[in-house]
Order: C-alpha cells, then sequence, then structure tokens
C-alpha cells in the first residue's frame, strides 16, 4: 500500500473528518485517517461515541466525541468552534456526508476563522445532494439522466402507477429527511411494492421521494475527484460499480478503478457548467438502449470507497485536497487501474443476494475478486478498526435477534 511522504515542515497543517450523520461502522471515514496519517499529517475526527472503529485507528491524532446528528446551526456552529479552538490552528476539514458538506458550504464566513476548505456558492452543494433540484438542474444545462416524476400525494402515486413500467428506482429528494436506519434507494418490482414503501416514506411527512425509471439494460459507473476553481487545480477518475448492497441499488459493496475517457469528459463538463469546488462523488448508469451516461446522484463530498483511485504519484483525491490546500500543485498524471475495492462483510451478503437473484455464477465472482485489492476494514498495519467494527456488528445483530415484534419496514435497512 503506498503513500506519499512528504517533508516535516509539509505536514504541519492537520485535517479533521468531520460527520453530521449516525453512521457509526463508516469505512470512509478510516479510509481518510489511514490516507492522512501514512502521509505523516495530524488528522483528528468527529466521532459519536468512542466505541467508533474510526477512534480505534493507530493513525488518529484524537478524536472529538460529539452527538452532532440533529443539531441546528447554530449549535453545530458552536460545536465546530470549540473544536477550532482546541486545534488552535487553521485545520483541513473534510465532509464525509451530505449535511455535513451542505453546513460547510452555508457557514463558510464563519468556518473560515478556524478551517481551510475550498470555497464556493453556499447553496451549490444543498443543490446537488437533493435529488429533485439536481433533476431540474440536469434538465436545464441538457446533462443526460433518468426520467424522474414527483409523487405529492396518493392519488398522484395512483396515477403515475397506470402507465409506469415497474421495476421503479424510488428515491428520497433529501436523504438525510429520512427515518433513522432507512435505505436511500430502493427498487420497487410491483405497484404493491411501491404503495408500500410510498406509505411507510411518507407517513404524514412532507414529500421527499423521487420515482425514477430503471435502467436496463445498464453497468453503474462513479467518478471521484478533486477541483478547485480558484487555484485551477483539477484531478478525477472512473471506475465501474461491480455489486452493491442493497443489491443493485445500494452503496458499492465491490469497485473496480476503470479509465473511462468519454465518462471523464462528461463529468468535468459538468463540475465545469456549475463551478464546483471540492471533492466530489458522481454516480452514472449507462444506459444501453441509447449509449449514453446518465447521472443518477451528485454527493458534494468525498465518496466512501474513495481508496478506490489512486494515480501513478500515489494521489488519491483527500491527498490531492491536502496538497492544493497547502499550496503544493497537484500534477494529474494517468491513473491506476485494476484496483479493486472490496467492502468486506457488505460485500459477502450482497454476493449471496446476487447469486440468488440470478446475476452471478461462482466464476463471475471469483473472476471479480482479481486486480489490486485493497479492503475497506481489515488492514495489517491497522488492525484495530475492523476489530471493533466486528464486534460492533455482531451485537447489532444479537440485538435484532433479541428484539421482539415485527421487524419489517418496507423502507428501512434490514442489514
Amino acid at each position: 500500500m503506498r503513500s506519499r511522504k512528504l517533508d516535516r515542515q509539509d505536514v504541519n497543517v492537520p485535517v479533521l473528518v468531520f460527520s453530521d450523520s449516525l453512521l457509526v461502522l463508516h469505512h470512509g471515514n478510516v479510509g481518510i485517517i489511514r490516507t492522512f496519517g501514512r502521509m505523516g499529517v495530524p488528522v483528528y475526527t468527529v466521532v459519536k461515541d468512542r466505541f467508533t472503529p474510526a477512534a480505534a485507528s493507530r493513525y488518529l491524532t484524537g478524536a472529538f466525541i460529539r452527538e452532532t446528528c440533529g443539531l441546528d446551526s447554530r449549535r453545530l456552529l458552536e460545536e465546530m468552534s470549540t473544536i477550532g479552538e482546541r486545534l488552535n490552528r487553521p485545520t483541513i476539514v473534510i465532509p464525509i456526508d451530505d449535511v455535513a458538506a451542505i453546513f460547510i458550504a452555508e457557514q463558510a464566513a464563519t468556518l473560515k476563522r478556524w478551517f481551510l476548505f475550498p470555497e464556493q456558492p453556499a447553496i451549490l452543494p444543498r443543490t446537488l445532494a437533493n435529488k429533485r433540484e439536481l433533476y431540474l438542474l440536469c434538465k436545464r444545462i441538457g446533462v443526460p439522466c433518468p426520467k424522474s416524476v414527483f409523487p405529492s400525494s396518493i392519488a398522484d402515486l395512483e396515477e403515475f402507477v397506470k402507465s409506469a413500467v415497474f421495476p421503479v428506482v424510488v428515491k428520497a429528494a433529501e436523504s438525510w429527511m429520512l427515518p433513522r436506519g432507512a435505505y436511500t434507494t430502493l427498487i420497487a418490482r410491483t405497484p404493491e411494492q411501491l404503495y408500500s414503501i410510498y406509505r411507510y416514506a411518507q407517513d404524514g411527512r412532507a414529500p421527499n421521494l423521487i420515482l425514477q425509471e430503471y435502467i436496463s439494460p445498464g453497468e453503474d459507473w462513479f467518478y471521484g475527484g478533486y477541483r478547485n476553481v480558484r487555484s485551477n487545480c483539477q484531478i478525477g477518475f472512473t471506475g465501474r460499480k461491480l455489486r452493491s448492497y442493497p443489491p443493485f441499488a445500494g452503496p458499492t459493496t465491490l469497485g473496480q478503478a476503470v479509465r473511462n475517457d468519454p465518462l471523464l469528459e462528461q463529468a468535468e463538463a459538468l463540475l465545469e457548467a456549475v463551478s464546483y469546488s471540492g471533492i466530489m462523488d458522481l454516480d452514472y448508469r449507462f444506459d444501453k438502449r441509447d449509449g449514453q451516461y446518465k447521472l443518477l446522484d451528485f454527493n458534494p463530498r468525498i465518496g466512501a470507497q474513495f481508496r478506490i483511485f489512486e494515480d501513478r504519484a500515489g494521489i488519491d483525491v483527500a491527498r490531492a485536497l491536502y496538497l492544493d490546500l497547502t499550496g503544493r500543485r497537484v500534477r494529474r498524471t494517468r491513473s491506476m487501474e485494476s484496483r479493486t475495492f472490496i467492502v468486506e462483510f457488505n460485500d459477502a451478503i450482497a454476493g449471496l443476494n446476487y447469486f440468488r437473484r440470478g446475476g452471478l455464477s461462482f466464476r463471475d465472482w471469483r473472476r471479480s475478486l482479481t486486480g489490486t485489492r485493497e479492503l475497506a476494514w481489515f488492514c495489517p498495519d491497522d488492525p484495530l478498526p475492523f476489530v471493533v467494527m466486528c464486534i460492533r456488528l455482531l451485537l447489532r445483530v444479537v440485538a435484532r435477534i433479541l428484539r421482539r415484534g415485527p421487524q419489517y419496514k418496507p423502507y428501512a435497512a434490514t442489514a
């Protein structure tokens, strides 16, 4: 596992990994900590409790235990100012969820007193993270995307079902508004499933769902990169999503770095059009019916699978941001292909689901694990996050077994 070693005077700017979510088992957080720790950079993180796996990493300089989820902007700003005062020097902040990215952009004028981050229009991350607003933006500027509708009532849903072609992709426009433990994306294969998902997800709440065409046949791709309009710095990578959980709709459990020049050009034209600055993670689906790459999601923050991407100089998107914000030039070199990123237990569950649905053979499964592999959790030189993750995962499974009563929630996570 390569890392770019910097001179001691080059690593005196610390990094803070910032989250506003309830995700304790977040492998992206661990990946960022390892990336900067191996560079010799002081790296801190905000965690929910001291038993969060990321807090056990040998590469972590310090953890701030804070319950940030659900705080209003004023209280969250108070928490961040306290952290900034304790660090007592300019610190690069990296958000790992959409709400954190939105907060940093909208509170940039205050936060820049303590923290370093690429500046951009305050409203932009919120617009891009909201899937309804993203769809409308794509239609305005001519970016290919799946056909989508936005039901605001059960009557709208009934009208949609009359002419709908199933399966249908169901998404939350604002994923942070969902009930705790809910999936952000599901596939409804029948009208009955669609009605069930809608009733649970809405349940007296403001309309928040998008119904999107399911592109078939198709291939799932993603683009990860870093861009700073002010410094004219830009790097980007493309890869294939081979498996996900939930199957065919969820986050990546197995991905492979594959250079795709047409997709690189398309994604970077979009970034230019919206004047985006920062790390981003974009999901696409290649529509074999018309030969277009269609944008599914724009995550205005680092992707949990960002370590799949690295160029021949050992630069990933997190390192590029660090070098750029500390005044050093980032040279764009060719990406390393055939790097495979695996989220261990999640991919095991995903693989079984793909087997059951006829979407994966044993031969294909073996072939999918070839190439230079990087595991999300296990690492020989930093084993404790993996151990803590296993313990917490086991406790979570036991708690579910002991819990009484019906467990099925049509829009809730079951694993």
